[in-house]
């Protein structure tokens, strides 16, 4: 029995994010290898320590990676705003912006 972490509607927002590759993931398993990678972050776990139900842990570290590289979770993460904002869900008096100065030595302006 595979324990879901997201809901048929978070997966149908989620799904059309995630490219399926010449050679895989086929796509009865993206989902598993996907809610995987959630797994691995919520816990904090190691990649070694995944539960078989989400398939082998080096397939979805390599998913991960590919799909890291690929630049497909800030997409992943525009798109999921903007539904927000078209849902009318979104509060921007929620944003936070953080700047820190610090000072650099001489030296490193090439004085």
């Amino acid at each position: 029995m595979t324990r879901r972490q997201l809901t048929d509607e978070q997966w149908q927002l989620i799904e059309p994010f995630l490219p399926i590759g010449e050679y895989g993931p086929y796509p009865e398993r993206l989902r598993e290898q996907f809610e995987g990678v959630i797994w691995r972050f919520r816990t904090s776990s190691q990649w070694r320590e995944m539960p078989g139900e989400f398939g082998p842990w080096p397939t979805v570290y390599g998913r991960f990676r590919v799909w890291r590289d690929a630049g497909v979770f800030t997409v992943l993460l525009e798109g999921v705003i903007a539904e927000a904002a078209r849902q009318g869900k979104t509060d921007l008096s929620l944003v936070s912006v953080d700047s820190t100065t610090a000072r650099a030595h001489h030296d490193a302006a090439g004085m």
